[in-house]
């Protein structure tokens, strides 16, 4: 026979074997004692966490003839044909790959048809979230009211796309991240079993390099077994296989660093990356490390568990960084961490953080000069002045009080100068108006939600409160709320190539963006209609598409002459134009 993986070999059979999701499989286990199961189930959690296991654990539980107490026996004839995948009556579909219409209408054709060797038809959607809206549709009245003896478990690791209509027509268990001692745990057990000797705190590293879930983990744990030698699995075979970085090279850096010494801090960086360690899994590993020193600090006893073995340098770092420090270093590896997403030398940003993490000076705490505490003689002084405030008041209100009137000149409202802290780039946004096609804008804005939603986390918080306007094939006018955005994105070259790519592959156009602030549009928008009203001939084909608001009225402001303006505003507004005649 040939190899198998181990984490097909040691997967779970039954509901006490399901690593780290004990309520739920009491759950499952106590519903079939009971005889209530549900006609439909939704599990949701990240990968190889165990949806699927537990799926077609319940899928032999409910069909077994000899169970006890709510488990599977795993050895009849049924259990087996589950467990080889034989059994007609327990269907897996990989919505994945079956996401569309057909397949669907397929499973609405047969679940009417009764099981022929179990007691339930069992229908099991691995990765529900991938199906188009047409199949979420025509699995919605089938869900609500299957026939009597069928049962759909639907699994996916992306909740949030699974139509709330779905949902609400299911049991919903959410399977959590497997703990590091668990894994560490089932991992060890596995290793004894098959005769493979190991260092205990490989198997901590394998375990947190695979967040939690406990398939990633067992695939990882594999690689590590082929890659040892002698028939052991070492830390640095973890480490190497992972891709990790050494407890030695982490306490380095972060010592050369907490030191100040900037020379050192590169040194061990260059040697660490000349190693062929990758820049995004070093921040990562980094993280984690500063991330240990603030829990070692509050509950050291936690982290032991954890992480199984801290070296003497860790420790001594946790006690000679203070937290606010660990902070700032958390907050300047996370923000090298987005920016080196969009580089192909990420080295460079590496070497720029290693600089502000050395150099990195704390504020000192200032505290108050009377540390909290008044003596008596200020208590009497405070208590003498409130005395003789409140004799004033009484006075005041018997004999009244006279204020002289002087004149107060109004202040003068400040204009709206939308130059004051962003200058609009006038020209540009009159060329993208004389050339702008409602086409053009109507594509933008029907993609404009997908745009921001491609862009990373900052660049999209900068667009968030922003419109597109105006377009032309080659550029586009963005109001924005405000003009701090305005002139934020004007200077984000980066920003402005990324749009530009992402629009080139939604849409037929690649145009680069133009801000201008929404107190500035309405202005700009009268003005060009006077300029159109003035010089007509540089009306090429279309006028710009403007707000619904008031076409009508910039029309007839405008007293446009030319049939030419008016036959293009027609074309953009239809029924909305009325041409004024005074």
């Amino acid at each position: 026979m040939s190899y198998q993986a181990l984490y097909r070999v040691f997967r779970s059979q039954r509901f006490d074997e399901i690593i780290g999701q004990q309520a739920i499989a009491q759950t499952l286990k106590n519903s079939i004692i009971q005889n209530k199961m549900s006609h439909a189930y939704l599990f949701t959690g990240p990968r190889g966490t165990g949806k699927t296991s537990a799926a077609r654990i319940f899928a032999k539980a409910v069909n077994c003839r000899f169970r006890v107490d709510g488990e599977p026996c795993n050895e009849c004839e049924t259990c087996v044909a589950i467990t080889e995948g034989r059994l007609d009556d327990v269907l897996e579909v990989d919505a994945a790959s079956n996401n569309g219409v057909e397949e669907i209408r397929n499973i609405r054709d047969t679940v009417k048809y009764p099981p022929t060797r179990g007691d339930y038809k069992v229908y099991i959607i691995d990765e529900v979230h991938m199906l188009s809206s047409g199949a979420f549709n025509a699995l919605l009245k089938t869900l609500e009211e299957p026939p009597k003896n069928v049962i759909f478990i639907l699994a996916t690791t992306e909740p949030h796309k699974v139509l709330p209509t779905i949902i609400s027509r299911t049991q919903r268990f959410d399977f959590k991240r497997i703990s590091t001692s668990e894994i560490v745990g089932h991992m060890s057990d596995i290793m004894k079993e098959i005769g493979v000797d190991f260092e205990e705190q490989a198997l901590f590293v394998i375990a947190r390099a695979a967040e939690g879930g406990m398939r990633d983990a067992l695939s990882i744990l594999d690689q590590a077994i082929s890659y040892a030698t002698d028939n052991k699995v070492t830390v640095n075979d973890a480490m190497a296989v992972t891709g990790s970085l050494t407890y030695e090279m982490m306490d380095s850096y972060l010592g050369a660093v907490q030191a100040g010494q900037v020379e050192q801090s590169l040194e061990v960086l260059e040697g660490i990356l000349s190693e062929g360690k990758e820049a995004r899994r070093f921040l990562e590993d980094i993280l984690l490390y500063c991330r240990d020193l603030l829990m070692y600090q509050q509950a050291p006893k936690i982290l032991e568990e954890k992480s199984g073995h801290l070296t003497n340098e860790f420790k001594i770092l946790s006690k000679e960084l203070p937290p606010n420090e660990i902070y700032e270093y958390i907050s300047i590896l996370s923000n090298t961490q987005q920016e080196i997403r969009f580089t192909n030398n990420a080295s460079i940003y590496l070497e720029v953080t290693s600089v502000k993490l050395a150099t990195y000076q704390p504020v000192p705490e200032t505290a108050p000069a009377t540390n909290g505490v008044h003596s008596n003689d200020e208590f009497a002084q405070l208590r003498s002045e409130v005395a003789k405030l409140e004799k004033e008041l009484q006075q005041l209100k018997v004999t009244g009080i006279s204020v002289p009137i002087t004149p107060v000149k109004p202040k003068a409202k400040p204009q709206a100068n939308i130059s004051q802290a962003y200058k609009v780039p006038m020209e540009r946004v009159y060329q993208v108006l004389n050339e702008a096609t409602k086409e053009s804008l109507v594509q933008l804005k029907n993609v404009w939600g997908d745009l921001l939603a491609s862009l990373p986390v900052t660049q999209r918080a900068l667009l968030n409160a922003s419109e597109p306007v105006a377009a032309s094939p080659n550029q586009v006018v963005v109001k924005f709320d405000y003009d701090i955005l305005a002139g934020k994105v004007a200077s984000n070259e980066e920003l402005k190539l990324n749009v530009a790519n992402n629009l080139s592959r939604m849409t037929t156009m690649s145009p680069e963006l133009i801000p201008i602030t929404s107190e500035a549009w309405p202005e700009i928008r009268a003005s060009f209609v006077r300029k159109l009203h003035e010089n007509p001939t540089h009306v090429e084909s279309e006028l710009p598409e403007m707000p619904d608001e008031a076409p009508t009225e910039l029309i007839s402001q405008a007293e446009v002459p030319d049939n030419r303006i008016i036959d293009a505003a027609k074309n953009l507004f239809g029924d909305l134009v009325e041409v004024v005649n005074d």
